[in-house]
């Protein structure tokens, strides 16, 4: 890759451009900036909600963006809030599989508002954003959605996981997080499918693509892109399909990668 330059350069959220309470380090947004200032697309192509997501764009404050949320359900341009593409499914099923267990948490999105919960989300590893209504059971089912999250922070991981087990979810994309998480959504998701189309709209070729990600949910991303880097930090599993393994985030290894395509105009 010699000659190589990247035409885009899209980035997960959490772990490879956002650290502790939701902040942008000062380093990566100049750098962002930077790169966008010449000319060259920056796409944030997260498992967050648009809400969540927001507060990342807010942080960078590039003139607009293209952002692919809810793990590709979503792609939306921003500022201001465009939304270009959406994917649902209907939740009615996984509503029946789950309500019988007690401490079972559900929550679907409503865009640009919130989410509808069946019970309060108690403070994790993840946090949701927006107005949060706890409704019935059947509100959850009421139409479709483009995300639905479950949670049970109550029980084992291992009980989790075999509840999990016994879902229908053929023909839907799932991706499972820490703190008995998992997100749910359309089967046309995916963060490569997202990020796909958010290429063909700007006109980029697959294989000029620069993918960065740190977590489960980026190996279709990483794996799809024309140089897909791993954060040092990453699981094995991401760092197997990638071209490159940085430094830990906390060790700065999202800039060093950039660098190395828009060195410093200092």
């Amino acid at each position: 890759m010699a000659h190589w330059t990247p035409k885009l350069v899209a980035l997960d959220a959490d772990g490879t451009i956002v650290g502790a309470n939701d902040e942008v380090p000062a380093p990566i947004r100049g750098k962002l900036r930077d790169i966008d200032s010449q000319g060259i697309p920056v796409v944030l192509v997260t498992g967050r909600a648009w809400l969540s997501a927001q507060i990342v764009l807010d942080q960078l404050g590039i003139p607009r963006m293209y952002c692919v949320c809810n793990n590709g359900a979503t792609i939306v341009t921003y500022p201001p809030l465009t939304l270009i593409e959406q994917f649902t499914f209907d939740p009615a099923p996984i509503v029946e599989a789950v309500r019988g267990y007690p401490s079972m948490i559900m929550a679907v999105e409503d865009f640009g508002r919130g989410y509808r919960i069946s019970q309060p989300f108690p403070p994790g590893i993840y946090e949701l954003h927006g107005e949060l209504r706890v409704v019935p059971w059947d509100d959850l089912a009421k139409e479709p959605v483009s995300r639905v999250i479950l949670r049970d922070p109550a029980i084992s991981t291992q009980e989790f996981d075999a509840i999990i087990a016994h879902l229908d979810l053929s023909g839907l994309y799932w991706s499972k997080g820490a703190d008995n998480w998992i997100d749910i959504g359309s089967g046309e998701a995916g963060k490569a499918k997202g990020l796909a189309h958010v290429s063909d709209l700007l006109g980029v070729e697959q294989e000029d693509v620069l993918a960065m990600g740190d977590s489960y949910n980026d190996i279709d991303l990483l794996a799809w892109a024309g140089r897909g880097v791993a954060l040092g930090d990453a699981p094995d599993e991401l760092a197997a399909v990638a071209d490159c393994v940085t430094a830990p985030f906390d060790q700065g290894g999202t800039v060093e990668e950039l660098d190395k395509w828009f060195p410093s105009r200092s």
